[in-house]
């Protein structure tokens, strides 16, 4: 009994939705997904952006300043900034459209000090310290230190470098404008994640140092569920889904007239310790295809071959639009009707297998020529 009690247990704690803490619950914010043959080029232009509705335009009166204490006074005269993110189904990747306007951009030297668009993402939400200084075990022995029972941390912020520092979700310090440097830090242990084929990145602007004008960024970002410090061989790529909610935010770090202090952390998540708590970030939501790029029915599908031994193989219908009838030949000379059928085959060899579907507003069908090949 206690068994069956227990599976019963289990079960519904498997079922039960998965729930995330963040920021600005009254706001759900929009990725917008491009279609495959309109793929975002990375040359610093607008122009492949302007299929992008306003509707997904995130401005200045979005942000606050929660440092200076501004809140979201911010004078757009003095700082205006907008910006657009997009993705495409089966490339995970996080495309950003970064429109600013400064009355001074500081970028001469080469640290740090320099205006600044930070971003950090946390693509599987979960949460939590992200920065080797914010971790709990560490902020719990500088705890006993104070209180007598440890005479020292027994884990070092520099040994959480290489094993924490960003490995959950990562941090990335976009200078605005990059000169003679890297276009961005990597506030983390893994500082690959900032190069092809896991980023990049173009500037568009006409002004010098301590000028004023307008900044056109435009650049693409690999999330990551665990990102290394040794390299990809270790790290696991975000899976990028449509409907799929992402923990993302932002800070514009803006320096003036030379000060050797930012004049303020001006950020999405209206929340300071976004930089290094992936909690504190806001809810994206990785959108569908809009309707004006794509056809009323569209036949598609994916399979999975269930049991290789006995030629067991279950197929997935994937078709978009209002259908009422599915047609499958499994190149086998055997069909069915059914949306999601399993099929099994009774030789081996290499089969072309047709989806058809038909409804309403019309019909469509989807060949897969020897994808399907059994032994």
């Amino acid at each position: 009994m206690k068994q069956k009690v227990l599976g019963i247990v289990l079960l519904v704690c498997l079922f039960v939705p998965q729930s995330y803490a963040l920021e600005r619950p009254e706001v759900e914010f929009k990725i917008f997904q491009f279609p495959a043959n309109m793929i975002p080029r990375v040359d610093g232009k607008t122009d492949d952006w302007v299929i992008v509705p306003e509707s997904y335009v995130i401005g200045t009166d979005q942000l606050s300043d929660t440092v200076k204490g501004r809140g979201t006074d911010i004078d757009p005269k003095d700082f205006n900034v907008k910006v657009r993110l997009g993705w495409v189904n089966g490339l995970n990747r996080i495309y950003f459209l970064y429109e600013a306007y400064d009355d001074f951009w500081d970028f001469k030297s080469i640290d740090l000090h320099n205006d600044i668009f930070e971003i950090v993402v946390d693509a599987d939400l979960s949460g939590g310290p992200l920065i080797k200084q914010m971790n709990p075990n560490l902020e719990q022995d500088r705890e006993f230190v104070k209180e007598g029972k440890l005479d020292k941390p027994r884990i070092s912020a520099e040994d959480l470098h290489f094993t924490f520092h960003s490995v959950h979700a990562q941090n990335y310090h976009i200078f605005t404008p990059a000169e003679g440097k890297e276009w961005t830090m990597v506030w983390g242990c893994q500082p690959w994640i900032k190069d092809l084929p896991w980023a990049n990145a173009a500037y568009d602007y006409k002004f010098k140092h301590g000028e004023g004008g307008k900044l056109v960024l435009e650049f693409w970002i690999t999330p990551f569920d665990y990102a290394a410090y040794e390299g990809p061989g270790r790290s696991v790529v975000s899976q990028l889904k449509e409907d799929k909610i992402v923990g993302i935010s932002w800070s514009v770090l803006e320096y003036d007239n030379n000060e050797s202090q930012y004049e303020g952390f001006i950020n999405l998540s209206h929340k300071t310790t976004m930089y290094g708590n992936a909690t504190d970030l806001c809810a994206f939501r990785l959108m569908p295809l809009e309707k004006r790029f794509r056809r009323p029915v569209e036949a598609q599908w994916i399979f999975t071959v269930v049991d290789m031994d006995r030629r067991l193989v279950a197929f997935k219908d994937m078709s978009y639009g209002n259908i009422t009838s599915w047609t499958w030949d499994f190149g086998d000379g055997t069909t069915s009707t059914e949306q999601y059928p399993i099929h099994q085959y009774e030789k081996p060899g290499e089969y072309v297998v047709v989806l058809y579907v038909e409804g309403p507003e019309g019909k469509d069908r989807r060949s897969k020529v020897w994808d399907v090949v059994l032994k």
